[in-house]
């Protein structure tokens, strides 16, 4: 029987994704009640198909419905999440969101992002172990959302917490389980979030809020829904950004070759990031409703089944991806689906790689001889992809200097 939670497939899915996807494109999957679609070219149909749905809001009110009253709250803040709609209202509340990722405000937050990395890297222990997600993977995302809305740092660790908690709202809007601890949660956001728009509503800055309660004075976004757009963004640019630096770093230090590559030809940076999203992404699948009776690749799909696009098996097809085991820093094109593809194309995608460019560059030259100092175990359950921890040990560190070397490659 195939199972994700399985915990020989979660720590190592890329075996049985290779196994199901040489004997068909679709699986039913019984312990997840859901159809697995492995392969690249299915994933890539999935992802345009209209009649596989992203609209969850309806499954989030029945499961409302079973919570206490105040569970209301937790559906209205996911209302606000593009994420889990479809058009017309995906549309409206994505174009808001598009406006906040401009070239001109992330070439602004680089310089910022390079200084909070070596800010970050100057913590550094050095010639003892430490786990990386600590003092780098997990505290720069939170400070770099934190720029990005506007807020002070000083928010940063609430921001960490309040991604795990985000996490849980979700879950407890599909189960009977953890309403208490969602609805306090989402009581949290509401009133964090309502307060700084209200400020930004009095005195506009440039600063993702501030472009959000323009769009939403022109149309975009009702008040409900505008919170709910700041916490996707604080969910998004935090959970999945950091999950990629640890997975990344976790690849890199265990490819002696491709880092020597990236040291004599640090303009392949660009190429290795997308690399590492293709070969351990954060996310392992995008869930999707079929809205109708389908025959799709041999397998019959009813309207109302759960179907997981697996974007980590069809990152490694061998039908799209010469070698697909194989971390090549300059593998181009690179078809991936790390950053999902068509309609919900991450709007975050520029963002992520420039924080994951520069942190994952920046780290490595100022510790050229940074070291695994232990066992790294793989999870993330049936969503995601994910290492517990990166036990490193650096040693003989660059500082000084060092830090005058341009960490972003321009």
């Amino acid at each position: 029987m195939i199972d994700l939670a399985a915990p020989e497939a979660d720590a190592d899915p890329h075996s049985l994704f290779h196994r199901l996807r040489a004997e068909a494109p679709i699986h039913w999957c019984d312990a997840q009640r859901a159809w697995l679609v492995v392969s690249h070219a299915a994933v890539g149909e999935g992802f345009k198909d209209t009649w596989l749905s992203s609209e969850r809001i309806p499954t989030f009110e029945r499961a409302g419905a079973r919570q206490p009253p105040g569970f209301a709250r937790v559906v209205d803040l996911l209302r606000g999440w593009m994420v889990f709609r479809d058009p017309p209202a995906h549309d409206r509340l994505r174009d808001p969101v598009r406006r906040v990722f401009t070239p001109m405000r992330l070439a602004a937050l680089a310089p910022r992002i390079e200084a909070t990395v070596d800010d970050l890297l100057d913590a550094v222990p050095v010639d003892e172990p430490f786990d990386l997600r600590t003092p780098l993977c997990e505290p720069l995302p939170a400070l770099v959302i934190a720029d990005l809305l506007g807020v002070p740092r000083a928010d940063r660790a609430e921001f960490q917490h309040w991604s795990d908690q985000l996490a849980r709202v979700v879950f407890a809007a599909e189960s009977r389980d953890g309403g208490d601890d969602a609805i306090e949660a989402a009581t949290r956001f509401h009133d964090y979030f309502g307060a700084l728009v209200e400020s930004r509503r009095r005195r506009p800055g440039d600063d993702a809020v501030s472009a959000l309660v323009a769009a939403s004075a022109a149309g975009g976004f009702d008040a409900t829904e505008l919170v709910g757009a700041c916490t996707l963004l604080l969910f998004a640019g935090h959970e999945t950004t950091a999950g990629l630096l640890a997975n990344g770093a976790c690849v890199l230090l265990g490819d002696d070759g491709a880092r020597a590559l990236l040291a004599a030809e640090p303009a392949s940076w660009p190429t290795a990031v997308d690399e590492l999203l293709r070969m351990e992404g954060p996310a392992k699948l995008m869930a999707r409703k079929a809205t109708a009776d389908r025959e799709w690749h041999g397998a019959p799909v009813a309207a109302g089944d759960t179907v997981f696009l697996v974007i980590l098996a069809a990152n490694r097809d061998p039908a799209v991806f010469d070698d697909p085991d194989r971390f090549d820093p300059t593998r181009d094109p690179n078809p991936h689906f790390g950053f999902g593809w068509g309609l919900h194309h991450c709007l975050g995608a520029a963002l992520a790689r420039l924080e994951t460019r520069i942190a994952l560059r920046r780290l490595l030259e100022r510790h050229p001889r940074l070291t695994l100092a232990g066992d790294v175990r793989w999870g993330g359950g049936v969503l995601g992809r994910g290492v517990w921890s990166v036990p490193v040990l650096a040693s003989g560190a660059v500082r000084g200097d060092a830090r005058s070397t341009p960490p972003g490659g321009r």
